[in-house]
């Protein structure tokens, strides 16, 4: 459910956002911005989240196999 927010801030900041995202993107900017301080963060589902880019897992798993080597030498 959405609710609406009247807010104030300086015209500067309004004129950069106008710019920055666009008219019809400000609330939802701001709303990315504002919701990890304020709701609860839920990592089980960020992780399952990470997991399903398959892009980002390829890269990760490409990365882990170029430096495992790197630790062969490793004094723990």
């Amino acid at each position: 459910m959405l609710k609406k927010l009247t807010i104030t801030i300086d015209e500067e900041v309004y004129d950069g956002l106008y710019a920055t995202v666009g008219p019809r993107h400000i609330s939802r900017f701001i709303e990315d911005l504002v919701r990890p301080h304020v709701t609860a963060f839920d990592l089980a589902a960020a992780y399952k989240e990470m997991a399903e880019d398959e892009a980002r897992e390829a890269e990760a798993l490409e990365w882990v196999e170029a430096t495992v080597g790197d630790t062969g030498d490793a004094t723990w």
